[in-house]
């Protein structure tokens, strides 16, 4: 048995299947709804079209950090079972909650002053978070020590990336991704900014291109680019209620990478796609590392 425990977050988007399979200790992070506070439960209920579908007709989903008691309450009781922890976290340059988890471990380290816990900033978030938790996942239930799992995660995790591209430029005004300015202007031309997760851990847009099907294309050839060895890529499409768009670039994505294997699909979760809205569609692998 393991003398520690191996835990993330919900922000990785990771498909509830993972949880129960690997019995995966997860911090759910919260959002909001017409003024009512939910939690990620990564699609165990079922209701990402509909999440998705109440965004087209209108309603305004808002994001906010989970509390650092939310992690005390965590964390307590496997420093109390005489375990370490090692935490996987989506990136600090995405949101500051990240330090909610610093201070958690602060407060709990003077109170167990034998209990070691390592944070990973994974400079990533959805399925590039997703993907490291699981191939982090097979070393820990392969019984490796956690320094050498946290080790592997810090000298790999730039490999993870994301490209993306959104349907309506309006969710990323919203969010101050963007002026009200270039989203009218986006709109009218037709343009789809193609945004990548950087070697900072930020999210920046690389290119514009017009019509989403130039879009759904170039995602599909910055995969072929950046894919250095199809057998260890863990492809994965990720979409705001768009199966169709990620059915296309899966077929994309198999023309231009022989021997690539299967390509999971799945949801974005609602805390992503508050901010990126529907119709959003990422390719998501283990490659090269990010360029930049």
């Amino acid at each position: 048995m393991n003398p520690y425990v191996f835990m993330t977050d919900s922000d990785s988007d990771l498909p509830f299947r993972y949880v129960d399979e690997l019995d995966l200790g997860m911090a759910y992070m919260p959002y909001m709804v017409d003024g009512k506070e939910y939690m990620d439960d990564l699609g165990r209920a079922g209701t990402q079209k509909q999440y998705f579908d109440n965004m087209r007709s209108g309603a305004a989903p808002s994001t906010s950090l989970l509390p650092m008691g939310a992690y005390l309450e965590l964390f307590e009781p496997v420093f109390e079972a005489g375990k370490d922890l090692l935490f996987v976290a989506f990136s600090s340059q995405l949101s500051g909650t990240i330090n909610n988890i610093y201070a958690a471990r602060e407060e709990l380290l003077e109170k167990y002053p034998e209990r070691k816990m390592i944070v990973v900033d994974t400079l990533s978030i959805s399925a590039p978070q997703a993907i490291l938790i699981l191939k982090a996942h097979e070393m820990y239930r392969a019984g490796k020590s956690m320094e050498e799992v946290a080790q592997w995660l810090e000298d790999n995790k730039l490999r993870a990336q994301a490209w993306f591209t959104v349907d309506d430029l309006k969710y990323l005004r919203r969010g101050g991704r963007i002026s009200a300015v270039a989203a009218i202007a986006g709109s009218m031309l037709d343009l789809k900014p193609i945004i990548t997760e950087t070697r900072e851990g930020k999210l920046v847009s690389t290119d514009k291109v017009r019509g989403r099907k130039s879009a759904l294309r170039l995602i599909a050839d910055k995969a072929a680019e950046n894919i250095d060895d199809p057998e260890q890529a863990m492809p994965i499409i990720i979409h705001a209620d768009a199966p169709e768009d990620a059915a296309r670039v899966e077929k994309l994505l198999h023309e231009r990478i022989p021997g690539l294997g299967e390509v999971q699909t799945w949801y974005v979760g609602p805390v992503i796609g508050a901010h990126c809205g529907p119709g959003t569609v990422a390719v998501c692998f283990f490659g090269k590392e990010r360029p930049v």
